[in-house]
């Protein structure tokens, strides 16, 4: 495990030393998980925007026409009717 030095402004030390124990956790474990969080949410955007790379607009309306053009059981209404 590597260890790594951070400098952070007082207040926000602060504000996460008060959130850390509100969350019954050591700062340590709040720091990576929080940034556990960014870097997920880094990659989730970088693995759609390649899934998007692939995307082709003909066989997207390819699958969209063989959706059946019926209406939607009444569970699955809007609750504006559409």
């Amino acid at each position: 495990m590597t260890s790594l030095s951070i400098r952070l402004p007082d207040s926000l030390h602060q504000q996460v030393r008060t959130l850390s124990k509100q969350d019954n956790v050591s700062i340590n474990q709040f720091i990576v998980s929080a940034i556990t969080e960014k870097m997920a949410a880094f990659l989730t955007r970088d693995y759609l925007e390649a899934r998007a790379k692939q995307a082709s607009e003909t066989r997207f309306l390819a699958a969209l026409a063989k959706v059946p053009d019926v209406e939607p059981e009444a569970a699955d209404r809007l609750p504006n009717g559409n």
